[in-house]
């Protein structure tokens, strides 16, 4: 394992990822949307459930028909779902209403209505953490939370390029590039700063996300931009992005580079 006492210090990358998430929340509006994921939730499951991007392959030498695991932000459950038929039990920790109605029942599977920083559940021998970081302000807390519920491996996951959405490109195209949100090497820089040397595997996976319709397309544009969405300006956009794909619709999104850091809780 790497020494970090040695690497440069000069930015606080705590106050960094404050500010990133902060210029960014200021960007859309100021404030957080309770209801966006509810929203979104049937469009991002079809999605995302079909999607291969090796994070199993990077948690499978850890698990065992013994273990149990924590899922912070379970969305709709597409690696708590896989990961509960090679594990004892899985918690997954989802605080929305639209996201949990998606996760599939399992028998050995309890479902946390509550943010991370809000649950209370038991220690499980491993925490996996998906795409969950980009808009907590103060990310320190939530991951020393993180140490403290694990006893064996702790696993996060996080775009290092942009994401690729259709309401992502829409939205820049109707008001311009909006600040970043953080991305991987903003996290991997954070955990050094907190002593914490992780493992680290970068991969890419493809990234299309696939709708029903125009309108559904064009809903889920809207989930994302917020009260700032104008229909009548967004739809050539979406109408210019978007091609047949059977009796669907579909957006090439294109390749996404995401970092997964990984490491043994310092406490045990």
């Amino acid at each position: 394992m790497q020494d970090t006492r040695s690497l440069p210090r000069e930015i606080d990358w705590a106050e960094q990822w404050r500010r990133l998430v902060v210029e960014r929340a200021v960007a859309a509006g100021g404030r957080g949307d309770p209801g966006y994921w509810d929203r979104r939730a049937p469009t991002f499951a079809r999605s995302t459930h079909a999607r291969s991007d090796a994070f199993l392959d990077v948690i499978a030498p850890y698990l065992s028909a013994a273990k149990t695991l924590i899922d912070v932000g379970a969305g709709s459950g597409r690696h708590a779902a896989p990961l509960s038929e090679r594990l004892e039990w899985v918690t997954a920790v989802e605080p929305s209403e639209g996201m949990r109605a998606q996760i599939p029942h399992r028998d050995n599977m309890t479902i946390v209505a509550s943010t991370w920083q809000d649950a209370a559940v038991a220690p499980a021998d491993l925490l996996i953490c998906s795409h969950v970081l980009y808009g907590v302000e103060d990310p320190v807390p939530f991951i020393a939370k993180m140490e403290a519920s694990a006893r064996e491996r702790i696993f996060i996951m996080l775009r290092e390029s942009p994401m690729a959405h259709l309401g992502a490109l829409v939205r820049d195209r109707m008001f311009g590039e909006e600040p970043r949100l953080p991305r991987f090497s903003d996290l991997f820089m954070l955990l050094v700063q907190m002593d914490i040397a992780p493992d680290v595997k970068f991969t890419d996976y493809s990234n299309p996300q696939r709708y029903a319709d125009i309108e559904e397309a064009l809903a889920d544009c809207a989930a994302m931009i917020g009260d700032r969405w104008d229909e009548k300006q967004g739809r050539p956009f979406v109408e210019g992005l978007l091609e047949r794909d059977g009796e669907g619709l579909v957006f090439q999104g294109g390749f996404t580079l995401t970092g997964i850091a990984h490491w043994q809780p310092r406490s045990r």
